[in-house]
């Protein structure tokens, strides 16, 4: 088979030094691509303050979920170049082998073929013997023009797979090209996030954090720590299936752990990493994005949400949450921010799916 290399790609997920403590510091979530002020009115007060990050945090992870689309297509493309680039060498390989029995068969022909058959019968010592061998001279012709004939849908199939990897080559590097544009933003959004809190005092800051739930234990108060500690007794219990359970379970074990944007774990994750790795666990896949997650299984109004119910919130639907009763759900709100229990009302509830 003939060898091929693949292209290098470059990393699209990892961050520099600084750029990661931006991210540990500004606590957010994702976003959109739509660009905020660089700078805020350096009169704001501490609410307004509040107000704009909270803002540029809803829009960094609206873009934190375009920029999990553009890799879950840009590795899906990269996975279809690379079969198709194994296809091609597969095929060219057959055409060598083609190539060499040709030659063979040729070079057999000429041995046996030379010479114009009237003065290979002449100086034939048997009569019999030259017709056999213009039998196999005939036969040999005859494997010569299926070989060819092989040959040259050979060569049709090789430029067409050559196409297709061409092709699919183009919209590899449009996806990466999107990564690379969403990644800018959400970094724009959480860096001048950073830069407003940045302007407050210690204290001011510490008090917006509080009024955000941030905890350093990752969890939202006794009640949320209590609910941790009986988590897969709980989920057992109350889930609508075992699947719902070993979902809710997944996602306690996963509490206090750190917001990584474009993560899915097991170390870190972003809203919608988590709800898939929760499912994941529970033997469901389910797609990458809050966009597309909430096609999945069927829609639950919210007086009729159970325990693993998948939970969106803003019009958008760039967040999603694994709801665990009581009005709660367990979640990967923003940098800075880790996996906790939070209750459904934090943020402007969109809708609920059932997975299983």
């Amino acid at each position: 088979m003939a060898s091929h290399r693949k292209p290098r790609q470059r990393s699209l997920t990892g961050n520099t030094a600084r750029t990661a403590t931006v991210l540990a510091l500004a606590g957010a979530a994702g976003a959109t691509a739509v660009d905020g002020p660089a700078y805020a009115d350096p009169g704001l007060t501490p609410a307004q303050v509040k107000a704009e990050v909270d803002r540029l945090h809803h829009e960094a992870e609206v873009a934190t979920e375009k920029y999990n689309g553009a890799k879950e297509k840009s590795d899906a493309a990269q996975k279809k170049l690379d079969g198709l680039r194994d296809e091609a060498a597969r095929r060219t390989g057959e055409l060598n082998i083609s190539r060499n029995a040709l030659g063979s068969i040729a070079a057999a022909q000429y041995r046996s073929g030379g010479l114009d058959p009237a003065f290979q019968l002449v100086l034939s010592a048997s009569p019999e013997q030259y017709l056999d061998r213009v039998r196999v001279i005939e036969r040999a012709g005859s494997r010569q023009a299926v070989v060819i004939a092989g040959m040259r849908r050979g060569l049709r199939g090789i430029e067409e797979v050559r196409s297709r990897a061409g092709d699919k080559l183009a919209e590899l590097r449009k996806q990466q090209a999107d990564l690379r544009g969403h990644k800018r933003t959400v970094q724009r959004k959480l860096e001048t996030a950073e830069r407003l809190l940045d302007r407050l005092t210690s204290a001011q800051r510490a008090s917006l954090l509080q009024q955000d739930g941030h905890s350093t234990s990752g969890q939202a108060g006794p009640a949320g720590a209590a609910r941790a500690d009986r988590g897969a007794r709980y989920g057992a219990v109350h889930a609508p299936n075992a699947r719902a359970a070993r979902a809710v379970s997944f996602a306690y074990g996963a509490l206090g752990k750190p917001y990584v944007w474009g993560a899915t774990g097991p170390n870190g994750f972003d809203c919608s990493g988590l709800t898939q790795a929760a499912w994941r666990a529970a033997g469901v896949s389910l797609p990458r994005t809050t966009y597309t997650q909430i096609n999945i299984g069927r829609r639950v109004p919210r007086s009729q949400l159970a325990p693993g119910d998948l939970v969106f919130f803003y019009s958008g639907i760039s967040h999603v949450g694994l709801y665990i009763g009581e009005g709660q759900m367990i979640h990967a709100p923003r940098p800075g921010a880790p996996v906790r229990v939070a209750p459904l009302d934090q943020m402007p509830f969109a809708g609920a799916t059932r997975p299983a």
